[in-house]
């Protein structure tokens, strides 16, 4: 699944500018499916301008293409949408793409000469209810659907019999888990969702960088296993077919998904159907390795969720969490000064809503993730190094045992850390003298110059130093 995450350091070849919006989109959703082989394209209705008619501008202009590869069967668009129960700025932008949807058909259907949804699914973040998905799938089908029975008079015609059927009846309602209460009861949520629906089969959507951002690198995997094996449990107690998504990035601190690392990927989340490309693997690395990248990505069969020790996790999630978020508090000032400057690479309004989003702990407000972790890697301290002084030896063992790529993204982290960086907390340096990685030399001046200027109140320098860092990293943050 192609997603429109801004962490990417180059600009693509079709962009009219560094920040890509509005037709740029367009035009990156019909090069990933042409191109670069996605499946699927996440089409981000939160946070931006929304354009609704996305379906029109693909078939009408890429006609050939879509022909061949039919959007809603062969291809697949996915609306992301506002939560309104948390993002209440934006809560009718939901309704709005909600009655797009059929408009969307009826182009389809001109198109193809056929019944053919081009979109039947939305994904809806910061699920924290049964109650926050249901409201959707009852809304589209009550509703946007449901009004076409009605008449205007008792001796008048039924809207339908004025402007056309409404198609799909139903769509597909896919819940995004981002923090600890969610992901922890994620299965529960969506057992009650499923109980009084006739659904055989249902998508899931985990995140990553959030989890990451709130509770650290260790939370947030132990958190995605915990969420996939209780999914297992609950498919094979219900009967429904579960097909995970998870939302992972290019830094080890978001998911370490690159071109190169699929295989470690794969094999530490073997019951995920979906990966997430977002836009650092599109675009920071040669076209054909991205290409074989997907291309082994989506011939790795899914298997069962690796076993889980529940009270071991929750133990360390608990312990290692606590002092992650007390070293992001005395990091905050650094960490905000330095995020003011990451390179902008979507055009988006910022999020309103839980830590995760506009984050805000103790009254000390964060950027989010993507800018978070290219702030703390422009000062040479790799989000992945935090907190690890929680953990004893014991810890470490069990991580290696159920965290199978631990060493490998510690390691791939390890390179950008500058070990003179006055921000590095004392007690993470003992820890770090057993882990074996070799310094990047050039990130490691660069995040010199960007430490004595920080130190030196002239942040003039500072854009062009992060976007040489961003580049030998190939990510943002």
């Amino acid at each position: 699944m192609s997603t429109q995450h801004p962490d990417n350091v180059n600009s693509p070849f079709f962009s009219s500018s560094n920040e890509i919006g509005g037709e740029d989109e367009i035009a990156e959703a019909y090069y990933v499916f042409s191109h670069l082989g996605c499946d699927e394209q996440m089409w981000d209705c939160e946070g931006k301008e929304v354009d609704n008619y996305v379906v029109k501008k693909l078939l009408t202009r890429y006609g050939e293409f879509f022909n061949q590869k039919k959007l809603g069967e062969d291809l697949r668009l996915t609306l992301r949408v506002p939560n309104p129960t948390v993002e209440k700025a934006e809560a009718k932008i939901l309704l709005e793409t909600l009655e797009s949807i059929p408009r969307s058909f009826d182009v389809a259907k001109l198109f193809y000469g056929e019944d053919i949804a081009p979109v039947f699914e939305i994904i809806l973040p910061m699920t924290g209810s049964a109650r926050c998905i249901d409201r959707i799938y009852r809304y589209y089908s009550d509703f946007v659907i449901g009004k076409q029975n009605k008449s205007f008079k008792d001796d008048d015609i039924t809207i339908a019999e004025w402007i056309g059927e409404f198609k799909p009846t139903k769509i597909n309602a896919i819940p995004l888990f981002e923090d600890r209460e969610g992901m922890l009861n994620a299965h529960e949520i969506t057992r009650k969702y499923l109980s009084d629906k006739d659904i055989h089969q249902q998508r899931i959507f985990l995140a990553r960088s959030d989890p990451a951002m709130n509770y650290g690198l260790i939370g947030a995997v132990l958190m995605n296993k915990l969420a996939l094996y209780n999914f297992n449990l609950l498919s094979e107690d219900t009967g429904v077919d579960i097909y995970p998504i998870i939302g992972v990035g290019s830094a080890p601190f978001r998911g370490n998904l690159k071109p190169q690392n699929i295989e470690n990927l794969t094999t530490e989340y073997p019951s995920v159907h979906t990966f997430t490309i977002q836009s650092s693997f599109k675009y920071d690395h040669p076209t054909s390795e991205v290409i074989k990248g997907i291309e082994k990505l989506k011939s790795i069969k899914t298997s069962r969720p690796h076993e889980v020790d529940p009270e071991k996790f929750l133990e360390i999630i608990d312990k290692y969490g606590q002092e992650f978020q007390k070293q992001i508090l005395e990091l905050a000032p650094p960490i905000n000064s330095i995020a003011k400057h990451t390179p902008n690479r979507r055009k988006r309004k910022l999020h309103i809503g839980l830590f995760g989003y506009s984050r805000n702990i103790d009254g000390i407000s964060l950027p989010r993730a993507i800018s978070f972790t290219c702030a703390l890697y422009s000062l040479g301290l790799p989000p992945e190094v935090l907190a690890l002084n929680a953990l004893d030896g014991d810890d470490f063992a069990f991580l290696d045992e159920y965290y199978l790529n631990f060493r490998n993204d510690l390691k791939d982290a390890l390179q950008y850390l500058n070990l003179d960086s006055p921000f590095l907390p004392e007690p993470i340096k003992e820890r770090l003298k057993s882990m074996d990685y070799v310094t990047n030399e050039e990130h490691k001046e660069i995040t010199d110059q960007i430490i004595d200027l920080f130190r030196k109140d002239n942040v003039d320098a500072v854009p062009e130093l992060i976007l040489r860092a961003a580049n030998l990293r190939k990510f943002v943050g």
